[in-house]
C-alpha cells in the first residue's frame, strides 16, 4: 500500500525512533525478578504500556496548574543529591537515521514527544538528525497531551500543512488515538510496546513492524 498526498510526517520518539522502550523494560523487569515476579519482561512491557495515558494526563494537570516545571527541576535536584543522575544514554534504533536521510526534502517531518524538549533535542543532537526536523513538538508545546489531538493539530498548523496530509507514526495506542481523533493518518510500529491486536483495536490505519518500513510506503 502507498501513501497518497501526504506533506508532513510527525514521528513519536520513544519506541519509535529512539529505542528507549527496552532499556525502560529492562530496568523495570530487573526489579520485578528480584521481587519473584512470573514473567518479568512481559509484565515489565504491560504496566510501562498502561501508564502512559495517565502519565500523560498527570502532566497535562501539571501543566495547568503551573507544577510541571517545578516538579521536573525538584525531581531533578534529588536524582543529582542521591547520585542517581546520569547523563542520557540514548540508543537510536536501527535504519532511522537512513529513513530520515531518505524522507529529506521530500516531505516535512517533525518529532511528537511527551519527553521534555530538551531530551528531543539532546538526542537529535546526539545522532546529527536535527537538520532533518523543522519541528519538535515536546510537552511543553501544549497544555493536553496524547491521546489528546492537541499536539498533533499543534503541529499541523506549526508545519502549515492540512491536519488530514499529516501521517503520524507512533508505536503505541496512545499515539494512534490521538492520530485518529485530530483527523491524521495513524501508522504504527510494532518496534516498540504496541502490540498488533490492540494496534488494530485503536485504529491504526497502517501496521508496520519497524519504523524504517516506512519508506516503502512513501
Amino acid at each position: 500500500m502507498k501513501l497518497q498526498n501526504v506533506a508532513a510526517l510527525l514521528f513519536d520518539l520513544d519506541g519509535t525512533l529512539m529505542d528507549t522502550d527496552d532499556q525502560a523494560v529492562e530496568r523495570l523487569a530487573r526489579w520485578l525478578e528480584r521481587c519473584r515476579c512470573p514473567g518479568p519482561q512481559r509484565v515489565a512491557r504491560r504496566l510501562i504500556m498502561v501508564s502512559e495515558t495517565p502519565g500523560n494526563l498527570l502532566m497535562t494537570f501539571l501543566d495547568i496548574w503551573g507544577l510541571d516545571a517545578p516538579l521536573a527541576r525538584f525531581t531533578d535536584r534529588l536524582r543529582r543529591w542521591r547520585g542517581l543522575y546520569n547523563a542520557p544514554d540514548f540508543r537510536i534504533l536501527d535504519g532511522v537515521a537512513g529513513l530520515l536521510a531518505a524522507l529529506d526534502g521530500r516531505y516535512k517531518l517533525a518529532v511528537f514527544t511527551t519527553r521534555g524538549r530538551a531530551e528531543a533535542e539532546a538526542f537529535l543532537k546526539q545522532y546529527q538528525l536535527s537538520k532533518f526536523f523543522a519541528l519538535v513538538v515536546s510537552r511543553e508545546s501544549t497544555w493536553r497531551l496524547k491521546p489528546h489531538p492537541a499536539p498533533i493539530l499543534y503541529a499541523a498548523r506549526k508545519l502549515e500543512v492540512p491536519v488530514e496530509q499529516c501521517v503520524m507514526v507512533g508505536d503505541t495506542t496512545v499515539d494512534v488515538k490521538a492520530a485518529r481523533r485530530a483527523g491524521a493518518i495513524a501508522v504504527a510500529v510494532l518496534c516498540g510496546f504496541g502490540e498488533r491486536k490492540e494496534l488494530e483495536r485503536a485504529g491504526a490505519h497502517i501496521i508496520l513492524e519497524h519504523t524504517s518500513h516506512l519508506v516503502e510506503l512513501l
